[in-house]
């Protein structure tokens, strides 16, 4: 392309793309993914595939409300517009400093995402951008703004227009082309608009007030009231249908100073730091936190070890099930669906999918609880942070009105893990620990993106929510980051900025360092922060990585001891180690959690421990080696109490029977009435046989007061451990995407090239075939169809071109029944078959001659 060619003015969105360089395609593409999803053929294809409706509207949604301001005022603009014009819509007659200083980067963002072209004196919104932002009677505007007086009078009869000419004190003209004319210019010339509104009464000056900054359209009826007929006769009103009146856009223009917003927002607004603490106290206090979150999934699991709830026939959880599990967690159901939804994401719980299909731990629970502490929360932390399941949904309806359930259907909110990683990221820009107003974190997060997230979730109580979803899932994620331990005290803590990849995620310890205040801090302003792919999977794996390595000093060493009491209760004051706290799980039930946990023995938590294979001596050793306090004597008298009477029962299939060794404790269970139910009846002195399943005999004698041990078929005692049920392999739930992935680099180099390359074959002038009818030039054959020549022409021109050493433009159809047309230098043609260096594809190709359409020269000067 020659300097000249260079230097004029692109006549098209595709000419403007021709003239960009490498970088600026590279940086299109990385912005508007759906563009290289399948990569073009040429710039012409890319600039078509950017007007189309789907792609704007994806990319009108990524704008910062600025950005999108600046649309939306070119939209409203003449077209094409210049700079100034564009200034002075957004700035208006004032020309606010902050905006003049900001709409150099909002052009240049909608310059780089192809939905403006064009030099600064001749600015372009592609057609479907101002099809979409245009006001219009069925969509009005976001500015407010009304019809031209051009579009304003398209239906209304000449002698009307003449009529209104008069009434302004303007000459009447020939024609009403030139009148619309002369009534628009009257409106847009400050000067005389003010002198002509200057004239009207204070009642019609008041309409105008009503209607200027939108909507612009209001009823009038048969018979107007003469402040409304002085309007409709100097034509500042204009009729649109019968009793529909509005009011030109150069009219509002000058009764609003020439702005197009009334509140542009160049800048956006600031995070608000709420509060500030000490660093080391912020990172100990999600340290806890973590901790406790580790805590309560291990106890879900544990509920859940021997088989959870039942799978709802459209999948989830009940809601009495939901219900269940948080009275046996002790918090809210929200925040147990939270939970529950965390270990699902993270791989731990699953399915079992058998007939009666339950949910139940995964193989790779028992993989993940072997882990580090820290390395288990980074693991929980990691599956949070990328998840686009979202929990906050729970106890919903979706727009079919079906209710949304945990561990279900349709939770998946596909800009959930940006919105997460973006509300800690602006935290992260806050000084170190400071906790930030809430309200500001959402402020912010709707200027960035003002047109993402307009669905409404039905609540179960039937209301929808005002908030729009990316507001929703940020406050989702405020909460949810305290409850993990991402924050402390609502501030970022240390292990949290490593998992984001934040800067300042290490610091050094400084105990000596001083408590901040807890009143408001100053105003903290953030930068846009540039487009970024999201995260690989590798650079997700050293995040957590790094994250772990931060939280594993802050956590407390586990303690290999308890402190038993005389009421039968043991304090652990710390995390205990796994062995200590496994066993102690199943002797003991938890009383309550906190900084310490108390477990309590009961008759039936001893027996638990005696059903799971241990002896009486057993836990007494056990006890005597872990407490830091002597074994109290009703402890030691409890197990020794549960022990004697422990598997004097025996329990089998028959269809199940009883059996034991004292013929005195059989009387007394058949002369129970309680047992009635079991259908007992004797059989020998010793034994029983019974109507009920063997684990319903269990189970049935121990509500009734005894002890019995179920034993196999060779009379040995069963033993039943708790972690007996496992699903099978199982992956985690993968997220689902926003849209098309970003490409990486070096996907989008190839792209480029492939572009450029295309862009070369189809815009390589070429010397005029035969049935080109003399035509010949860039743009290929007629219509744009690919170069049609016979077989022996084909087959000649390419014998040619291996002597002369030529390159050619060819047509190409491929097994798929792709076309595409390509610049390639014929090298050899030998057996059907052309070897070729191919410009398009950069590289020596063999091409069968049957599937080329047609053969042209290209033109001397096509370089």
């Amino acid at each position: 392309m020659s300097t000249e060619e260079k230097s004029a003015a692109p006549r098209s969105l595709a000419e403007a793309l021709r003239v960009r360089d490498d970088v600026s395609l590279a940086a299109l593409l990385r912005s508007r993914p759906d563009l290289v999803t399948p990569v073009p053929t040429d710039l012409t294809q890319l600039a078509t595939r950017a007007g189309t409706r789907a792609s704007v509207v994806r990319a009108l949604e990524r704008l910062d409300r600025f950005a999108l301001q600046t649309a939306e005022a070119l939209a409203v603009a003449p077209d094409p517009a210049s700079y100034g014009e564009l200034l002075a819509l957004m700035g208006g007659d004032e020309q606010d400093p902050a905006v003049a200083a900001a709409l150099p980067r909002a052009t240049a963002l909608l310059r780089e995402q192809a939905l403006v072209w064009g030099a600064d004196d001749r600015l372009r919104l592609v057609r479907t951008a101002r099809e979409l932002l245009a006001p219009s009677p069925q969509h009005p505007s976001p500015t407010g703004l009304g019809p031209t007086v051009r579009e304003a009078t398209a239906g209304m009869s000449p002698g009307r227009i003449q009529e209104i000419l008069g009434a302004v004190g303007l000459p009447s003209t020939h024609d009403p082309v030139s009148a619309v004319s002369a009534l628009g210019a009257l409106f847009a010339d400050r000067r005389r608009t003010a002198a002509l509104l200057a004239g009207l009464p204070e009642e019609s000056r008041e309409v105008l007030a009503r209607l200027v900054w939108g909507p612009p359209y209001g009823q009038v009826t048969h018979d107007p009231a003469p402040h409304l007929r002085a309007l409709l006769d100097r034509g500042l009103l204009l009729p649109t249908a019968p009793g529909t009146v509005v009011l030109p856009r150069e009219v509002a223009l000058h009764l609003r100073a020439g702005r197009a917003h009334r509140a542009p927002e160049p800048v956006p607004p600031p995070v608000e730091a709420a509060a500030a603490h000490r660093p080391q106290i912020v990172d100990a206090t999600a340290a806890g936190q973590a901790l406790a979150a580790l805590a309560t999934v291990e106890e879900l699991l544990k509920e859940w070890d021997e088989g959870g709830p039942a799978v709802l026939r459209a999948g989830g959880l009940s809601v009495r099930d939901l219900k269940r599990t948080a009275v046996a967690l002790d918090v809210p159901e929200p925040v147990a669906a939270f939970w529950v939804e965390l270990a699902y994401g993270a791989g731990l719980i699953a399915s079992d999918g058998e007939a009666d299909e339950r949910y139940a731990a995964t193989p790779a629970y028992d993989e993940w609880r072997e882990l580090p502490p820290a390395e288990r929360w980074a693991h929980l932390a990691g599956a949070w942070l990328a998840a686009t399941r979202t929990p906050g949904v729970v106890g919903g309806r979706d727009a079919k009105d079906r209710a949304l359930s945990a561990l279900g259907p349709n939770l998946d909110r596909s800009a959930a893990p940006e919105v997460r990683h973006r509300v800690l990221a602006l935290l992260a820009g806050l000084p170190e620990g400071a906790a930030p107003v809430e309200e500001s974190v959402l402020a912010r997060l709707r200027w960035e993106r003002p047109l993402r997230g307009p669905q409404r979730e039905q609540h179960a109580s039937g209301a929808a929510r005002d908030e729009d979803l990316r507001s929703r899932i940020a406050r989702w994620t405020l909460s949810e980051a305290e409850l993990l331990g991402v924050t402390g005290r609502g501030a970022l803590a240390a292990p949290g900025r490593a998992l984001i990849g934040a800067p300042g995620a290490h610091r050094p310890a400084a105990e000596d360092e001083p408590e901040g205040p807890g009143d408001k801090l100053p105003v903290h302003h953030h930068r846009m922060p540039p487009a970024a792919a999201p995260p690989t999977p590798a650079e997700r794996a050293a995040a957590t990585a790094t994250a772990a390595r931060l939280l594993a000093p802050l956590f407390p060493e586990p303690l290999d001891h308890v402190l038993l009491q005389a009421d039968l209760t043991a304090v652990a004051p710390g995390p205990l180690e796994r062995e200590l706290a496994d066993v102690l799980g199943v002797l003991a039930d938890v009383e309550s959690k906190g900084g310490a946990t108390v477990y309590r023995f009961t008759p039936g938590s001893v027996r638990r421990a005696l059903d799971a294979g241990q002896s009486a001596a057993d836990l007494h050793a056990f006890l005597a080696r872990h407490s830091r306090t002597p074994v109290p004597q009703p402890l030691t008298y409890l197990i020794d109490d549960v022990a004697r009477r422990h598997g004097r029962l025996r329990v089998g299939a028959a269809s199940a029977y009883v059996r034991c060794d004292d013929d005195a404790t059989l009387d007394e269970i058949l002369a129970d009435k309680r047992a009635a139910a079991l259908g007992l009846r004797r059989l020998a002195p010793t034994v029983l046989a019974a109507q009920a399943e063997p684990a319903a005999l269990l189970e049935g004698l121990r509500a009734i007061g005894f002890a019995p041990a179920a034993e196999s078929a060779a009379g040995d005692v069963l033993i039943a451990r708790a972690d007996s049920h496992r699903t099978p392999p199982r992956a985690a739930p993968e997220p689902v995407p926003d849209g098309p992935p970003v490409p990486d680099d070096t996907l989008l180099a190839a792209a480029v090239r492939a572009v450029r390359a295309g862009d070369l074959a189809s815009t390589a002038p070429r010397k005029p075939g035969p049935g080109d009818g003399g035509r010949g030039g860039a743009g290929g054959a007629p219509g744009g169809s690919l170069p049609r020549t016979g077989a022996a022409e084909t087959l000649a021109t390419m014998q040619a071109a291996v002597l002369t050493g030529e390159a050619l433009w060819i047509g190409y159809v491929n097994a798929e029944g792709a076309a595409s047309q390509r610049v390639i230098a014929p090298i050899r043609v030998e057996g059907g078959f052309v070897t070729a260096y191919d410009h398009t594809a950069d590289e020596v190709r063999t091409y069968p001659l049957h599937r080329v359409t047609g053969v042209a020269e290209l033109a001397d000067d096509s370089g």
